[in-house]
């Protein structure tokens, strides 16, 4: 009998697993975002969310929203990121009026790379990966710190 495969989470120091998913953005045509977007331009707060509409992940989706402006001059993308569909994620962000980036990882391939879905599991963890413009993972933190403490984290990058 072998044991389930559990995703193992990169450490703070390594280079960030890339990705390409596709999102959704209100208000503009949604694509497919790819880490290698902001490479050398941005550093990047990915946030594993487990599920859209739901009391947590609207209160951290909001509040990111209401700040955008401040983590895009601290030259910062936050991206939220969910095992839900784009359909979902417009539905979600067209009833909160969300501005940031919702990627689609249906399937979890991408919490798995990152350690925030495990095999068997439909929902990522709530984690946060703060990543500097050359890739590289800087912090990582479990649960909803508060804008202020992102912001001056992303300010020492």
């Amino acid at each position: 009998m072998t044991s389930p495969i559990t995703s193992v989470r990169p450490k703070v120091g390594a280079k960030a697993p890339d990705f390409d998913l596709p999102s959704y953005v209100q208000g503009q045509d949604s694509g497919n975002i790819k880490l290698a977007d902001f490479a050398g331009k941005k550093n990047v707060i990915l946030a594993f969310y487990p599920k859209d509409d739901t009391p947590g992940c609207t209160k951290e989706m909001c509040a990111f929203s209401e700040d955008l402006k401040a983590f895009e001059e601290a030259h910062t993308q936050l991206l939220g990121i969910s095992c839900d569909k784009v359909e979902s994620h417009q539905k979600f962000a067209g009833k909160y009026d969300l501005k940031q980036p919702l990627l689609a990882d249906v399937g979890g391939l991408t919490g798995k790379d990152y350690g925030t879905v495990s095999d068997g599991k439909s929902t990522a963890s709530r984690v946060l990966f703060v990543i500097d413009k050359s890739g590289t993972i800087k912090h990582i933190i479990e649960g909803m710190p508060s804008n202020a403490e992102l912001l001056e984290l992303v300010k020492t990058l």
